[in-house]
């Protein structure tokens, strides 16, 4: 989204009082009012300055455009949330024109108890992280939600509130997980909004995960590679007993059909070899290389020209 700049649009200091803000408002307003003013965007200034006056003009709401919006760039710019703000923090998931209420409906939109006023809260999106093994098991996770909410005096605090969230066997990456009347609170005694947890799992250097598929590196030994055999691999499902055929090479690849994620139609595990040489770092190792050197007529090198 852009950031909108509410304080350049009234012709006001960010110091400026309430005062300041309300007689600047009053005065633009009159100047483009679609009755009297003749510029050919009276309209869409009139809207603005509406839109401005709307939040600079409620404490609350000031107050919680003023801490999220302090460090952004000019009008018009891409708007982007300080990273403090991230993983956690629950946001609004309206699409709407107004740029306030696409980041703060949530803070803003509360109203008087004695209102008669009602209307069902907003839905509500975060990120949860979790490991490649909690979608092949399913697991309980407890998750710390940050939610800003303006206190007393209008200023923005944060608001720890922890869930207990059920990962289901073979979710997937990207996958949203609905939480129903864990959104944001409805006005007027109307039902809560839901939350939505989008999945990402946690980064592991021994796999990589596409759609349902799995894929996981596995080392091998120069002799397990060349004469083949039987070994152990631990996989996000349990160790497995999978056989090398003879020759493999480094990224030479198999497959384990329907050991990915599961699910109805599971996906596949595919393991990709990678051959490891034994450090030479003792006489007798030297000594085997040495061996090798002599006695195999073997040069990688010759298909190069070498």
């Amino acid at each position: 989204m852009e950031y909108k700049d509410y304080y350049k649009e009234l012709g006001v200091e960010k110091t400026a009082s309430e005062a300041d803000i309300k007689k600047a408002y009053r005065k633009l307003v009159r100047k483009y009012h679609p009755d009297v003013s003749k510029e050919p965007d009276a309209d869409k200034r009139t809207k603005a300055l509406n839109e401005a006056y709307g939040v600079l003009g409620d404490a609350e709401k000031r107050a919680a455009y003023d801490e999220l919006g302090r460090n952004q760039g000019a009008q018009g710019q891409p708007f982007r949330p300080p990273p403090d703000w991230g993983a956690g923090y629950e946001s609004s998931g309206a699409d709407d024109s107004d740029f306030f209420a696409d980041l703060f409906a949530h803070v803003g939109g509360r109203r008087r108890a004695n209102s008669t006023f009602q209307m069902q809260g907003e839905d509500s999106h975060a990120a949860i992280t979790i490991d490649l093994q909690d979608s092949y098991q399913g697991a309980k996770r407890h998750i710390v939600m940050r939610v800003p909410e303006a206190d007393a005096q209008g200023h923005v605090v944060t608001r720890e509130r922890t869930l207990e969230v059920t990962i289901p066997k073979g979710v997937t990456e990207g996958q949203q997980l609905r939480m129903k009347g864990q959104g944001n609170p409805g006005s007027g005694g109307a039902p809560a909004g839901d939350l939505y947890l989008e999945i990402r799992f946690r980064p592991d250097a021994r796999y990589k995960v596409e759609g349902r598929d799995v894929f996981e590196t596995v080392p091998v030994t120069p002799w397990e590679a060349a004469l083949g055999g039987d070994i152990d691999v631990p996989t996000p499902s349990g160790t497995v007993t999978v056989t090398v055929p003879p020759n493999s090479q480094t990224g030479r690849k198999l497959r384990l059909k329907g050991r990915g994620i599961p699910a109805t139609q599971p996906g596949d595990l595919y393991l990709l070899l990678e051959v490891v040489l034994p450090p030479a770092n003792d006489d007798k190792a030297r000594e085997l290389y040495a061996t090798m050197a002599r006695e195999m007529a073997f040069n990688p090198r010759q298909k190069l020209g070498g």
